[in-house]
């Protein structure tokens, strides 16, 4: 059979129809304090000109020289100094910045700029062109998250480089946020980013408030505490059409209960500290995290949050594909 290319079905089925999912991930912890001096250097070493985009990737353990931190997603710290810029380029992959350290910096997506503030979470839509840039007086770093390998899966990765380093600015800084972020929209309209957002920076001062408020005011839910997902206010759906985005709180003194879900999810941490617990196959790990630590739960592996003096987590993960081939799955145990 081997020189037709032919295979017994019957050798391969339980590992390819497996009883539960099997995911070759593995759950990882990056410390900042011990990931920053890299990218300090990293601005030594290289421009961001030069390498296009300074990003220290975060790789699974399990996945390395894959460029992944799930089979499905990538994730990356970028830097950019002061007076850099980042030259203009568009591609297929979505992307998500979310600002971890320094004020100052700014995104342009398709003619408009967003200054970046730390908790800040702003989208890059597939093929629109943008670009990065500081006027800041001190180093920024942000967390890049794109689809990169769930497109590498498909084959249907394209680039393309602008003809200039900075694209011409052609509206106000705030402009998609007034017609969008106020639930409201124009009259007459087009989705501007197709199944993308039109809201391209979600501001953390606002996500900050609405936790706080619901942490007061309402229910605490037993295993993610104050969790809110970020919306395509044209849809009701995910910001982006590969990638949901959620920010949490769990309050002081918070003991959650254990869940797993298929969706692989990466966290940074916002503010505060606390432990997550990690259970699969027998195996368990915990992590104690603090600001600016970013962490990995792959797909059905279970996790118990807990913090003693309250924290905020961001989070990004692959389930509006699983929702769209209705394949999602998700256990709270009691």
């Amino acid at each position: 059979m081997s020189p037709l290319h032919l295979t017994p079905l019957w050798e391969v089925l339980h590992a390819l129809v497996p009883p539960r999912p099997a995911s070759p991930c593995v759950p990882a912890l990056w410390k900042y304090e011990q990931v920053r001096p890299f990218l300090m250097r990293a601005g030594e070493a290289i421009t961001a000109e030069e390498a296009v985009r300074r990003v220290l990737i975060l790789e699974n353990p399990a996945l390395r020289g894959q460029s992944a931190i799930t089979q499905s997603l990538y994730a990356g710290l970028q830097l950019i100094l002061p007076g850099e810029v980042a030259p203009s380029h568009r591609h297929t992959q979505s992307a998500l910045r979310f600002i971890v350290e320094g004020t100052g910096a700014y995104t342009a997506v398709d003619g408009e700029r967003t200054t970046m503030r730390p908790g800040d979470f702003i989208i890059t839509p597939s093929w629109t062109w943008h670009d990065h840039g500081s006027d800041a007086s001190e180093p920024v770093v942000w967390l890049d998250g794109l689809d990169i390998p769930m497109i590498r899966f498909f084959d249907a990765g394209f680039a393309q480089n602008d003809a200039q380093a900075s694209q011409a600015v052609s509206k106000r800084e705030g402009t998609s946020f007034a017609r969008y972020g106020h639930n409201m929209a124009p009259v007459r309209h087009d989705a501007p980013f197709g199944t993308t957002s039109p809201i391209f920076s979600y501001p953390y001062e606002r996500s900050r408030e609405a936790l706080h408020t619901l942490e007061r005011d309402a229910p605490v839910d037993d295993w993610d505490g104050v969790k809110l997902r970020y919306l395509n206010p044209l849809t009701g759906g995910s910001p982006m059409p590969t990638m949901a985005t959620f920010m949490q709180r769990l309050p002081a003194g918070f003991s959650g209960k254990p869940y797993r879900q298929t969706d692989g999810a990466v966290f940074s941490v916002v503010e505060g500290e606390g432990t997550v617990e990690v259970e699969h196959a027998g195996e368990r790990t915990t992590f104690s995290f603090g600001p600016r630590d970013h962490f990995v739960i792959p797909s059905w592996h279970t996790s118990r949050f807990a913090s003693g003096r309250g924290c905020v987590l961001f989070s990004y993960s692959d389930r509006p594909v699983h929702q769209a081939l209705g394949i999602h799955q998700e256990e709270r145990i009691t």
